[in-house]
């Protein structure tokens, strides 16, 4: 229970379930790591910097698909498409419920706006959402399952991320795995939050929820629906293009950098985006994605301090004389530990590399696949996010749910992300583990 790894996961996770930044929770953490191992403060965070720059090509991939979702999001063509197909599904609950979760996985994938597109979508259809007689949780569910299960499965925009993340942790830290391989690994535990949506969409809010009009708000909300709902326009046109490029250049050359810089240059040289205004474009990209980028540094060299202290192994030796040679219970543990800390945390991109460091020699010495093992690490990372106050996953369908101040963050985001998404991942994941 004295092992490094115990102790300064303990001390991250308590950090940020009392709403200590996440960046602080981290580095006091791997502070906390090393002063246990007998590194000293200065060796701690020297060792901290020389670890951060594992993950600098996924968090410079951040910056730039954020400057470039802050580019969509400027020329409105997100709100365009999706009023169009949400607009013939009035009065289609179930249908409206499908189309927001498609809508919101093309967000990640195809075209890598993240969470930049619910400011822009939900609070002109509040309004619509009433009049239906809509269950608004089931909307929170509806967001939070195409903000997540697309890089869970897809090995595209951001699920290109993840997966190479997942990879190359895993490579790191001494089992060999192609990222081709990574969709085969996660695919099981991505159907199994297919189906958690299944059930919230047609069983837990199939029913009517009327909430108590406010009449004042609800004008103003649906004087936007009017005033937003716009014409497609040869803006529109060039932007779809840009978006189209960007995925070609990734699938092609399988960077995400490459890709997203295709998206920014084709903005500019189309002049959907005026030049001139760049510095502020990348900027509020920055500001969008540019704490997750630096959460994923912070957590690479919080990762190294473990690995190189030799605590990971000292806690390896120990938890497989208490385990035995018993695959289930240790898959059981692992998806528990990654769920306390991914919860904690926020992020499930930044919770990779921790979660490599801790699984891998554990899952050699018990003999798990590395399919079996991409699973458990990529299930575990995606456990917590889906129910965390502090995750975008849940923040973003609250920012748009709540614009007039009706959707409760705790219970109509949180708790039902968490009960229709952590407990099919928990299931399914553990199968995964069990059968690849």
């Amino acid at each position: 229970m004295f092992n490094a790894v115990v102790i300064s996961v303990i001390v991250m996770v308590v950090l940020s379930l009392l709403r200590v930044n996440v960046v602080l929770a981290i580095l006091f953490a791997a502070l906390t790591a090393g002063l246990v191992s007998g590194l000293g403060v200065v060796s701690s965070i020297d060792m901290l910097i020389s670890g951060m720059g594992g993950q600098a090509s996924t968090a410079l991939s951040y910056i730039l698909l954020g400057a470039f979702a802050v580019m969509i999001g400027h020329t409105s063509i997100t709100g365009f498409l999706v009023r169009l197909l949400i607009n013939s599904l009035k009065g289609k609950k179930a249908f409206m419920l499908l189309a927001i979760a498609g809508v919101a996985s093309l967000s990640q994938n195809v075209v890598p706006v993240h969470i930049a597109f619910i400011p822009i979508l939900i609070p002109p259809l509040l309004h619509l959402f009433d009049k239906m007689k809509l269950d608004r949780r089931g909307v929170a569910t509806s967001l939070t399952f195409g903000l997540k299960a697309p890089y869970v499965m897809i090995p595209a925009g951001y699920g290109l991320i993840f997966h190479g993340i997942i990879s190359g942790e895993m490579q790191a830290n001494g089992m060999e795995i192609a990222t081709s391989q990574i969709p085969l690994a996660m695919l099981l535990p991505g159907l199994g939050m297919v189906a958690g949506l299944l059930i919230a969409i047609f069983v837990t809010y199939k029913k009517d929820r009327v909430i108590t009009p406010n009449i004042e708000t609800d004008s103003e909300i649906a004087a936007t629906y009017e005033q937003e709902n716009v014409s497609f326009t040869t803006k529109h046109l060039f932007t779809l293009i840009a978006i189209i490029a960007t995925l070609i250049v990734q699938l092609t050359f399988e960077s995400l950098i490459l890709g997203a810089l295709t998206g920014i240059v084709l903005m500019f040289a189309f002049r959907v985006v005026p030049f001139k205004y760049g510095d502020q474009f990348v900027n509020d990209g920055i500001k969008m994605m540019g704490m997750i980028a630096f959460v994923m540094l912070i957590a690479s060299g919080y990762a190294t301090i473990l690995k190189e202290t030799g605590a990971v192994e000292s806690l390896v030796e120990s938890s497989s004389a208490y385990l035995g040679n018993s695959m289930l219970l240790a898959a059981i543990l692992m998806l528990f530990v990654g769920m306390f800390i991914t919860m904690g945390i926020g992020s499930s991109f930044g919770t990779i590399p921790i979660l490599a460091a801790l699984f891998v020699p554990l899952c050699l010495a018990l003999g798990f696949s590395p399919l079996a093992t991409a699973a458990l690490i990529g299930t575990a990372g995606a456990i917590g996010d889906a129910g965390s106050p502090a995750s975008d996953s849940t923040l973003g369908p609250t920012a748009g749910l709540n614009a007039d101040g009706r959707h409760n963050h705790i219970w109509d985001t949180c708790v039902p992300t968490f009960i229709h998404f952590n407990i099919p991942l928990f299931l399914f994941g553990l199968a995964a583990a069990m059968i690849l």
